[in-house]
């Protein structure tokens, strides 16, 4: 028993992974291809995809919108557990990573679940609200440019449906937001995120120590629950 989270050091992160990681074999070989990258930290943890995989699985999520999809593996990894019907939005702005995802959602045979956006996500999620269907929305992931992480989750939270989530990704940021010494404009704007997110009342939230960091907001009732 313990009052308090475990550091997870590299040793007990590879028994984490050893005893409860079952990775979709095309999950795999996409992270291995990104791990190649220079940029491969801006994927996330293999576990993470199985937790956000267990999310939707039990919320029967049909709809997921993701904010920055880089080589798409969040992307497949919530792809491959949707329905055949169901869908995501993708928003992204790079066409040379995200092509990198598209050969594996056509690999694992989800491509016809994903629509790929390449422009600004606060752009497409601004589209969808004017001419798509309205708050029909059950999940949305984002994990983009920081500065723009306020924007991204009001628009999200317009388009979700009442008792919809949030996952906000980096809201740990390896650390730095409880350095006091560090302020550049990331860190910033994470702490200004998180504390904001805090303080709304109009979602639940929870921050889970797991990757870098992933605060799950549920929208509330519009009457409060």
């Amino acid at each position: 028993m313990s009052n308090r989270t475990t550091a997870v050091d590299p040793s007990l992160h590879e028994y984490l992974l050893s005893v409860s990681l079952r990775e979709h074999p095309v999950l795999r070989e996409l992270r291995e291809e990104t791990a190649r990258l220079p940029e491969h930290n801006m994927q996330i943890a293999p576990e993470q995809g199985q937790f956000m995989q267990m999310l939707l699985r039990l919320m029967g999520a049909r709809r997921c919108i993701e904010v920055g999809t880089f080589t798409g593996y969040s992307t497949l990894a919530m792809a491959l557990s949707l329905p055949d019907d169901g869908r995501i939005l993708a928003c992204d702005v790079s066409e040379e990573w995200t092509d990198i995802g598209r050969r594996y959602w056509e690999e694992a045979g989800v491509a016809d679940r994903i629509e790929l956006r390449i422009a600004p996500a606060s752009d497409t999620l601004a589209d969808e609200r004017r001419t798509g269907d309205g708050a029909i929305w059950d999940f949305a992931f984002i994990d983009a440019d920081k500065g723009g992480y306020p924007d991204y989750f009001d628009q999200c939270l317009a388009l979700l449906r009442p008792g919809g989530l949030i996952a906000v990704d980096n809201t740990l940021w390896d650390g730095k937001v409880a350095d006091d010494s560090v302020d550049d404009a990331d860190t910033r704007a994470i702490r200004e995120f998180n504390q904001a997110l805090y303080a709304d009342e109009r979602v639940d939230i929870s921050l889970v120590p797991i990757g870098d960091g992933l605060t799950l907001a549920r929208k509330r009732q519009a009457n409060s629950d």
